[in-house]
């Protein structure tokens, strides 16, 4: 019988791998190492620490340098000073890593460690062995759906994940010639933590240090990137980008998730760029899981690190590499075949009126298609369980269009009992980094509409 290994480490590429490039400056494994260890030596004895770098090449140096000393990363793409506080509340022995320097946009804790790699070109610095089991992350909800909830990630899930999707994206090219993943989304997000912090530590790519956050910072960064060239991004994002007009480079892929994907959306962003859009599918909870590519169709093919099991008539679970228990699946999926399956529609995303159902999502999609509605989403009053009169709401981004004009576009697509009672029209939707919608934002915007913020 082989044995199974009790660890990994850190990283499996060789050290002269080009992990990281920080604009044009490319890092090796060799020198990441280096710089995990000088960190590592002067990070406080303590066991959690508030990863905030907005650079992710300093969040990856931070957050290596913490696992090597066995403490545990807390990732939260919230930054401001209301979520540290949150967290502090609850991992009052925790500190804090931020970037060397000032950003004019962001304070960081008066007493948080810089983080300022600094290791010479050519350097080495030691692989630490990282015991699987080991917690390594705690990644937090994002809240669109309640308070924020905590979930570790031991060290083992982590690199099956990245090994995973290095496999199902063929991310490691026969030619030799790198991967460039430019991401839009931050290091501290589950999917951009994945996807551009543990991938480059073992799968053959190399992380934009970023931060992008407007088009033409991801098209020059995409532009000047060798090798093949992977865009991470959202649907939120991609529409942001194709909408700009920026010119694109050859793409490898386009890698998206953290929404529902529009299929025409997908379609548009294909034709333009000339390149295949994926989807990734997954959650804090259990990490990414399986993939599509959009415009194929609805069907979700599992990564082979990854199972399916019934728990109850409408429920699922998610035995995952690397995770001591199956993860209760947050939507309704229906099986096809052995390893791929079709969502059905997130349980709690149901809305019930005058006897009928629908799906939020469904009815969020329906307005984002109507022409001139750059942004939306559909309201459920606060009273809808109790008030037979209540109706839902429709809070909209449509400079160039009129409420008037958005409901009845609407009345041709949707059940009338679902119809707005009313369209509101926003200058924004407090979003956050990655497009999601967090319920104390939205709870604010419609106490602030309603004149009693």
């Amino acid at each position: 019988m082989r044995e199974i290994p009790a660890s990994a480490a850190l990283t499996s590429r060789p050290a002269e791998a080009v992990l990281f490039r920080r604009g044009a400056e490319p890092v090796t494994c060799g020198r990441f190492l280096a710089d995990v260890a000088a960190l590592a030596a002067r990070l406080p004895d303590r066991p959690y620490v508030l990863g905030l770098c907005a650079d992710r090449y300093n969040a990856l140096v931070g957050f290596a340098a913490a696992v090597s000393r066995g403490q545990v990363m807390l990732l939260s793409s919230d930054r401001s000073a209301r979520r540290q506080r949150e967290i502090a509340a609850s991992y009052p022995e925790l500190y804090t890593l931020a970037d060397a320097g000032e950003d004019p946009n962001w304070e960081a804790p008066p007493d948080a460690v810089r983080v300022a790699p600094a290791a010479a070109a050519g350097t080495v610095g030691p692989n630490p062995l990282i015991p699987l089991g080991q917690i390594a992350a705690v990644g937090f909800t994002s809240g669109s759906t309640g308070a924020p909830a905590a979930h570790p990630k031991p060290w083992g899930a982590l690199v099956a994940a990245a090994k995973a999707a290095g496999e199902r994206f063929g991310l490691n090219h026969p030619d030799g010639r790198e991967t460039t993943v430019v991401a839009t989304v931050p290091p501290q997000h589950m999917y951009g933590f994945e996807t551009t912090m543990v991938l480059p530590l073992h799968v053959a790519t190399a992380s934009h240090a970023g931060p992008h956050f407007y088009p033409v910072e991801v098209a020059e960064a995409l532009h000047a990137a060798p090798g093949h060239r992977v865009l991470v991004t959202t649907p939120l994002q991609m529409r942001a980008l194709l909408g700009s007009g920026q010119p694109m480079p050859k793409l490898e892929a386009v890698i998206s998730a953290t929404a529902p994907l529009e299929a025409s959306l997908a379609e548009a962003v294909e034709r333009a760029w000339q390149v295949p859009v994926l989807e990734i599918y997954g959650a804090t909870e259990m990490g990414s899981i399986a993939s599509r590519r959009t415009v194929e169709g609805p069907l979700w093919r599992l990564y082979r690190s990854v199972a399916l099991r019934r728990t109850a008539a409408d429920a699922m679970a998610a035995e995952v590499a690397g995770l001591p228990d199956p993860v209760p699946l947050a939507d309704a999926v229906e099986l096809e075949g052995k390893d791929r399956f079709r969502l059905l529609g997130r349980r709690t995303d149901i809305v019930k009126l005058g006897g009928k159902r629908a799906s939020l999502a469904s009815l969020n999609a329906l307005l984002h298609a109507i022409e001139g509605v750059r942004d939306g989403v559909f309201v459920v009053p606060e009273d809808l369980d109790r008030n037979p009169a209540a109706r839902l709401a429709v809070y909209a981004v449509a400079p160039e269009r009129s409420a008037e004009a958005i409901l009845a576009a609407l009345r041709q697509q949707v059940d009338p009992v679902f119809l707005p009672r009313a369209v509101t029209l926003v200058p924004a939707l407090p979003r956050d980094a990655v497009g999601k919608l967090p319920q104390h934002a939205l709870a604010a915007l419609r106490r602030q509409l309603a004149g009693t913020a």
